[in-house]
């Protein structure tokens, strides 16, 4: 930490090695990544191909990076994931990683198991009850009908994956899935045809609904998929007026502009490109990439950039970088790099994966082959080879992360905190470092008057009017403090707006006005005037209320807590004074992830919290991140969670709470493992019917679950100590 990071850069493309100029970089949507297993096998697969130097997962964003020869071609890499078992595109064709709907399909697919379920298990209590053998044989054949059609729509998420598995000769963990609904279905309809005293519809369906039910759950937590490239694009100008050699103007779009043309930036318009201003001077809000909540005055001579606004005068800007080579694109390509970078972390849940589906079908092979040359029938072998395979179902091993991850999820939100991927309480269980930016996270991000007590009714009453005319940031911070206050808004005729000047209007036949300082003075300031008389009102960025009371909660966790900003000195360094913490300030977004990676390396896990689109990198290259609600749409979109209000203490309460989360982890994984302990011996010797095997899977998945309900009363603990 006290390394100095300000001379931090990401590395010129100019300094690369000739090898390195023979390589490239692709990034394609695989959506059907749904575990441990699938990063590891994409990463180990497309690793092993001649010519590809590193391929990375972002499991949050079902996307992966491949640094590849030039040689080989987009196609050849989606040919490759294709016969590793995944369907994949190009990033391009599909920006978002979205799942085409497959939450949906999912939720759908469980509610019909659980249809099916609810009436083949009521048509078997009557069959256990010891119903005769017309009435047995009437209720078999109407579970088979309620049944196939129920497993063949429910079953096919599963079906297909190890399908596509088979079809390239590897496994999953859909493989012994499949295979064991599948034979439990077809011995249930031999049964039925011959009218045989046992039937197992009512465990096969219940298999599927409890599988469902991790998998919907586990989606529910990654339907947020992040967006923050788009997100972040989106924030430059859709195009500008661009200065013809006539001196005539005309419209072009973002990625039309080139350098050297000359744009029109007119007051309030977002620029489209980057420039340096050739003639005027106004005041620009570059707080979307600098996180700097005051508005700062730029001249002729000056460099301004892509999604900066023009608050003040029109500008003639001469264009030196466009679309793909501007400083925003050039955030949105660190913030891209660094959530692959991070998508190497995965989750408890998943990291037996590998091991499972080998595991399993070789007890459910030998199951059948000791029976069967111990001299049972072909049919009970088959029969305990199939208990095996429902009773190893990872149901309870499946829901252990998802479950808690959502009631952890539900809690914190209910105070003020809203988790957008679960593995994120996973990896804020192991924070011991936070780097907080400056303004909009440690502060509110919005100024605020000093003291209101210089106005009388009627200047605030009058001031409100003019305020919530406007959307200049002083306006605003104004309007909102007076709201607070109690202000009703004066009856203003004529008002009108100056830009670069302010607010102007009659009240009551005299002259009001809202106007920026006649000279230059220190800080945010605006001066009311009513019927020529001027009231100077000072603005500040004032601290979080609970700033303090947060930090302290965070060392009493032991977790230790530093600045890292892109303001200035003066104003960062004031802040950490007052607050007694270590800070850097004049950070770029390359430097704020540079300094993100030295503290990993270093074997640390940085929490980042920060707010404007500088921070977006460091965002998605922390450890884990966090963003307030008031943030840009770019830095929630790439932190892990967001808190809303203007309280800070839900940063503390979520690291409380996920310490609490992977404890209940721990124990549904403990449940589990004694689960398999004694269930699996006992399939394997032939005491367990599939239907008890069914049961039991389903009883070991609601012990999981209601061990995870625990997590809503340990939050509310948690939230009353914070």
């Amino acid at each position: 930490m006290n390394a100095p990071v300000t001379d931090l850069v990401a590395p010129s493309p100019d300094n690369a090695t000739p090898l390195e100029a023979d390589f490239v970089d692709s990034r394609f949507t695989v959506p059907g990544m749904r575990c441990a297993g699938c990063i590891a096998k994409v990463e180990r697969g497309l690793g092993a191909i001649a010519g590809v130097e590193a391929a990375r997962v972002n499991f949050s964003a079902k996307r992966v990076a491949v640094h590849h020869a030039s040689a080989i071609t987009d196609d050849d890499l989606i040919d490759a994931l294709r016969k590793l078992g995944f369907e994949a595109e190009r990033a391009a064709e599909n920006p978002l990683g979205r799942d085409d709907g497959e939450q949906r399909r999912l939720a759908r697919a469980l509610a019909v198991a659980g249809f099916g379920m609810m009436n083949i298990m009521l048509l078997s209590v009557s069959v256990w009850s010891g119903a005769d053998a017309i009435t047995r044989d009437m209720f078999h054949w109407i579970s088979a009908l309620i049944a196939v059609p129920v497993i063949a729509y429910a079953g096919r998420p599963f079906f297909a994956s190890a399908a596509m598995a088979l079809r390239y000769r590897r496994t999953n963990m859909d493989v012994p899935i499949s295979i064991g609904v599948l034979l439990a279905t077809g011995m249930s309809l031999y049964e039925t045809l011959t009218g045989g005293p046992h039937a197992y519809f009512d465990g096969a369906v219940m298999l599927l609904f409890f599988l469902l039910a991790g998998r919907v759950l586990d989606a529910m937590m990654r339907s947020r998929a992040r967006s923050g490239i788009a997100a972040l694009l989106g924030r430059m100008g859709k195009g500008a007026q661009v200065l013809n050699p006539d001196g005539s103007t005309r419209y072009v779009a973002a990625e039309g502009l080139a350098p050297n043309m000359v744009m029109l930036v007119a007051a309030g318009e977002s620029l489209a490109a980057d420039g340096v201003i050739v003639e005027g001077r106004t005041r620009i809000d570059s707080s979307m990439l600098t996180g700097e909540s005051e508005p700062r005055p730029v001249l002729e001579g000056e460099t301004i950039h892509a999604g900066m606004i023009n608050l003040g005068d029109p500008v003639r800007v001469k264009v030196t970088a466009a679309a793909q080579d501007t400083a925003i694109a050039d955030i949105a390509r660190l913030m891209d790099e660094a959530g692959q970078s991070r998508s190497r972390y995965v989750r408890i849940a998943d990291r037996a994966s590998r091991l499972y589906a080998p595991a399993v079908h070789s007890l459910a092979a030998l199951s059948f082959l000791g029976w069967w040359l111990a001299g049972a029938g072909v049919y009970k072998a088959l029969l305990i080879a199939v208990s095996v395979l429902i009773i190893t179902c990872p149901c309870a091993l499946g829901l252990a992360v998802p479950a808690a991850q959502v009631v952890a999820s539900g809690a914190l939100m209910r105070r003020g905190l809203l988790i957008k991927d679960g593995s994120a309480l996973e990896r804020l269980a192991e924070v011991d470092q936070v780097l907080f930016d400056k303004t909009g996270t440690l502060t509110l991000g919005e100024p605020r008057p000093v003291d209101l007590d210089v106005l009388d009714a009627q200047g605030r009453s009058v001031a409100l009017a003019l305020a919530q005319a406007s959307r200049h940031p002083l306006s605003r911070g104004l309007a909102k403090a007076l709201r607070a206050a109690g202000t009703e808004p004066a009856v203003l005729d004529g008002v009108s707006e100056e830009a670069g000047q302010g607010m102007q209007a009659r009240y009551q036949g005299r002259e009001v006005a809202l106007l920026r300082p006649e000279f230059e003075v220190g800080g945010l300031a605006v001066d009311l005037l009513i019927d020529g008389t001027r009231t100077r009102l000072a603005f500040s960025d004032p601290l979080r209320p609970d700033v303090r009371e947060t930090l302290a909660e965070l060392s009493g966790q032991g977790v230790t807590a530093a600045i890292v900003s892109g303001d200035r000195e003066a104003s960062v360094g004031a802040v950490a004074k007052d607050l007694g913490l270590f800070a850097t300030h004049s950070m770029k977004p390359a430097g704020k992830l540079a300094l993100l990676e030295r503290l990993k390396g270093a074997g640390h896990f940085p929490l980042m919290v920060g707010d404007g689109l500088n921070d977006g990198p460091a965002l998605a290259g922390a450890h884990v991140s966090i963003a307030p609600g008031g943030a840009s749409d770019v830095s929630q979109q790439a932190a892990d969670a967001v808190f809303v209000g203007e309280r800070l203490m839900p940063v503390a309460l979520a690291l409380r709470v996920a310490r609490r989360t992977m404890a209940i982890v721990r124990q549904n994984f403990a449940m589990a493992a004694i689960y398999n302990v004694f269930a699996v011996p006992l399939a394997i010797l032939g005491h367990v019917t599939p239907l008890v095997a069914a049961i039991a899977m389903s009883g070991s998945s609601l012990v999981v679950v209601g061990n995870s309900l625990r997590l809503a009363r340990a939050a509310g603990r948690a939230s009353e100590q914070a």
